[in-house]
């Protein structure tokens, strides 16, 4: 297991790694993802040159999931192919290639397009504030009006199953001097997560909005969960570079008796 966005463990987003060499059945997959209870846990399987990643979270399988590939190219660089600068993953969102640069891994992510919608009282009754802008991707992203909402934001979880979209997504600017220019927090109830600690996915949303806002490519932003992280980002045609460390909490074997 390792925690990933952070360089000290019990910070940042934490996911088990499962690297085996041959697929697992699904339903075993899910197992032990419900099992584990972490936001995602994650499966690998080299096959030819590169290693096929599949991202499980309690509640089911997510197409791309950033804290997971991280860590999981983290586990691989480490353990298994030392001598490597990158590792390529299959998975459900195509290629992703993770490179090490210096202390951190780089993860070079598709960016989605992100559709306007009206703020609706929905909206404002799930959150307990109304935010000021909204778009839609693959989740929902609110836009508030600071960044003391995001921190003092208690979101009602089962009207934040009626949104639209997978996860909710709220940002907003950095406040004062700090050394980040975003902040955020991450919701997925839909998938049995209540608070996603540090959601690169979610990133994959809020830094083309920020890109755009704020007139810049590269960014640097704040997770705002209690366990925290920092990303480090830019952004591209249409893509996104999202890149962080991870520390290494635990190693070892899953016993699978009655399996």
């Amino acid at each position: 297991m390792a925690d990933a966005f952070t360089d000290k463990v019990f910070k940042g987003n934490q996911a088990a790694v499962c690297v085996t060499d041959r697929w697992l059945p699904e339903d075993l997959m899910m197992a032990i993802a419900k099992e584990n209870n972490f936001s995602e846990t994650a499966f690998t399987v080299k096959e030819g040159s590169h290693y096929h990643l599949r991202r499980f979270t309690p509640g089911g399988e997510i197409d791309l999931c950033g804290h997971a590939t991280l860590a999981t190219a983290f586990i691989l660089l480490r353990f298994y192919e030392k001598e490597a600068r990158s590792v390529v993953f299959d998975t459900l969102s195509g290629a992703l290639t993770v490179t090490k640069e210096g202390e951190m891994l780089s993860m070079d992510f598709p960016a989605y397009a992100l559709k306007q919608v009206p703020v609706t009282d929905a909206m404002a009754e799930a959150l307990g504030v109304r935010p000021a802008e909204a778009y839609l991707g693959r989740d929902l992203v609110c836009v508030l009006e600071n960044e003391s909402q995001i921190l003092s934001l208690n979101p009602d979880m089962e009207k934040v199953k009626a949104l639209d979209g997978l996860l909710l997504q709220v940002t907003a600017r950095a406040g004062g001097q700090q050394p980040y220019d975003c902040v955020s927090r991450s919701f997925a109830p839909k998938l049995n997560v209540t608070e996603d600690p540090v959601c690169g996915s979610g990133h994959c949303h809020i830094i083309p909005y920020w890109a755009r806002a704020l007139h810049q490519n590269e960014l640097t932003a704040r997770q705002a969960s209690a366990r925290g992280g920092i990303l480090y980002c830019r952004m591209g045609k249409d893509r996104v570079t999202l890149a962080g460390k991870a520390a290494l909490y635990s190693e070892g074997s899953l016993i699978l008796e009655g399996v």
